[in-house]
């Protein structure tokens, strides 16, 4: 059974999300075995200079890749990264078992973004949108995306 892994700056800290995460945690089970990893965030003033920016991304980068399994691919969650429909993104996860890799990490980054040595230590980087994200609610967007490209993979039916 492949390994996925979440990897992610802050805590869910609403119930709804916490809930929301828990039940594709549990549709999952069938399908994978699913690792959440929560890292600290940095807090973020309301008006940061471009050097703190830098700064809270490296943190925040540093512990993501410290959470990180060096031997998996890493999968990063990134607006500047590929475009692609549910089809192809299971095809994606398929295609990474064929090739033998057991364990794959998706990272979604804090508020700030995701830092250069993180996109840089990826395999892949993935935009679903050109829309910014609350992370809370990309964790929830991704977690569905993961079970759609399960079922998509298996001939399951899903909802179009």
């Amino acid at each position: 059974m492949m390994r996925i892994s979440i990897l992610s700056v802050g805590k869910l800290k609403e119930r709804f999300w916490r809930d929301a995460c828990a039940e594709y945690e549990k549709r999952l089970s069938g399908y994978c075995d699913l690792h959440m990893a929560e890292v600290a965030d940095e807090r973020t003033p309301e008006r940061m200079s471009d050097t703190e920016r830098v700064r809270i991304l490296e943190t925040e980068g540093m512990r993501l890749l410290a959470a990180a399994d060096p031997g998996a691919p890493l999968w990063v969650l990134d607006v500047r990264g590929k475009r692609m429909d549910s089809e192809a993104f299971s095809d994606c996860i398929k295609s990474a078992g064929i090739r033998g890799d057991s364990h794959i990490q998706f990272v979604i980054g804090g508020s700030c973004g995701v830092a250069a040595s993180v996109t840089d230590r990826a395999q892949m980087r993935i935009s679903f949108s050109d829309m910014t994200f609350p992370h809370q609610l990309m964790r929830v967007i991704l977690l569905e995306q993961i079970y759609r490209g399960f079922r998509i993979m298996r001939g399951e039916p899903y909802h179009k």
